[in-house]
């Protein structure tokens, strides 16, 4: 009796001891297990197809908001809405003229109370300092609305301002660096950016002659800088995985900047 009960606490012993090699095996091979980056596929009507690798060590929340938006269908027909050649293609406005957000129903389901949203900058002047990232050729990063023409204290309501719209870099330019959010690399077809860049538009604001006022269109209302003639469309915007669930981002109420600005004029808005 007591032979099989050497024999029982043995094998227990063994089986713990293979149940804890199992786990510690587990957790090496995962460790050193490469997951690549995701990898967004842009479609561009009549252009051709951009591959970008975004980078969530650099920005999560940025990168989780971008995959959330673009595997939900947000950016399906959306367009370039500002092409500047030499400088960035910028796109992703549901409004197409650069003055949209997205909503909280565009990123999750079930929304009791949906709303316009923005994200908080994840960039070195709005105190993250894990984004080290620079405004390279071929780098995507956030596009958000700047205030701090108006007063010096609205600066970080700016930096924390950016939805859905993006702009991908035609050349270098390192005064973005730092007061805005890049998260991934064109990795594929960065000659069809480049055709993009170069589309006929409407005006250039560079071109405006001192004095001179922007053109309309035939409602009146004043046609936003650089936008293309005609229009481009992403046809489709897809996030690859690989498996990793990035979860949905953190997310920010919209500063109201015309009601701020009424208040200052006292129009008890």
């Amino acid at each position: 009796m007591k032979i099989f009960q050497k024999i029982l606490l043995i094998i227990g012993i063994l089986l713990v001891i293979a149940g804890i090699a199992f786990v510690s095996y587990g957790f090496y091979k995962k460790m050193n297990t490469n997951i690549p980056n995701p990898i967004a596929t842009m479609e561009i009507e009549d252009y051709g197809t951009v591959k970008i690798e975004l980078y969530p060590d650099k920005a999560p929340n940025t990168v989780a908001n971008f995959i959330c938006l673009a595997n939900r269908g947000f950016y399906n027909g959306l367009t370039f809405h500002r092409t500047i050649p030499d400088f960035m293609i910028q796109g992703g406005d549901r409004n197409g003229n650069g003055s949209g957000s997205p909503k909280l129903s565009d990123i999750q389901d079930n929304v009791e109370t949906d709303k316009d949203y923005c994200i908080e900058g994840e960039f070195i002047a709005n105190g993250y300092s894990k984004n080290t990232l620079k405004h390279k050729k071929g780098v995507i990063s956030m596009a958000r609305s700047d205030y701090s023409s108006a007063s010096p204290a609205l600066t970080t309501y700016g930096y924390n301002s950016a939805g859905s719209q993006f702009f991908i870099m035609t050349e270098d330019n390192t005064s973005l660096d730092g007061v805005y959010a890049p998260f991934g690399q064109v990795i594929e077809g960065m000659e069809v950016v480049e055709k993009i860049e170069n589309v006929e538009v409407h005006y250039r604001s560079s071109e405006l002659k001192e004095g001179e006022t922007a053109p309309k269109d035939d409602a009146g209302n004043e046609i936003p800088s650089d936008k293309p003639k005609t229009k481009v469309v992403i046809k489709s915007l897809t996030v690859e995985t690989y498996g990793v669930d990035y979860g949905t981002p953190k997310t920010m109420d919209v500063f109201d900047y015309y009601s701020w600005l009424m208040q200052q004029y006292n129009f008890g808005v």
